[in-house]
């Protein structure tokens, strides 16, 4: 199974889960944008669309990374197997990084057509728990609540956060794919 991490705005550092998950299966591939700190949707895309093989591939995204695999899997269904997306951001939220505004100009858009998984937490200062399953109905995704932990990022301090890795080998095996 293709493994592609899409890390959101900064990226995720050594302290990170993402960071921990690719350290622990050395096949899982980062997709690389130009900048993490200025994103350009158009560079994240194109980003993506080098790191995933053209056999379908799971995206493991993290806040604003959600935004480019939801909108990379509505695009090019074929070449995803499933999302898993975890801290999805609104951007309308009043937290969301003046630097990722232009994200926000892109509408979240309908059904992403392709097996996903929302993970939310239950004081994410990005997307509050009713607006973020909003967005998993809108896009014909499942939704779970992981209770309060934070933006669910390195400050959450979860190390290899065995309890998102439980959830994300269980999204793998409905998908019929083991990690």
């Amino acid at each position: 199974m293709h493994v592609v991490t899409v890390p959101g705005y900064g990226g995720s550092g050594p302290a990170h889960w993402q960071t921990a998950w690719e350290h622990a299966h050395p096949s899982f591939v980062r997709f690389a944008p130009l900048s993490w700190d200025e994103p350009d949707p158009t560079d994240w895309s194109a980003a993506l669309d080098r790191a995933v093989p053209d056999g379908p591939a799971v995206l493991v995204a993290h806040s604003l990374g959600c935004l480019a695999a939801a909108d990379f899997a509505r695009r090019h269904p074929a070449r995803v197997r499933g999302v898993f997306l975890v801290a999805v951001p609104d951007p309308g939220a009043p937290a969301f990084p003046p630097a990722a505004r232009s994200f926000a100009a892109r509408p979240l858009g309908g059904a992403l057509g392709v097996p996903a998984l929302v993970i939310a937490s239950g004081d994410d200062r990005f997307c509050t728990t009713g607006r973020s399953a909003d967005i998993a109905r809108a896009w014909g995704a499942g939704w779970v609540s992981v209770g309060n932990l934070g933006h669910i990022n390195s400050d959450s301090d979860l190390g290899e956060w065995s309890g998102g890795w439980a959830l994300f080998t269980a999204f793998a095996a409905g998908l019929g794919a083991r990690v």
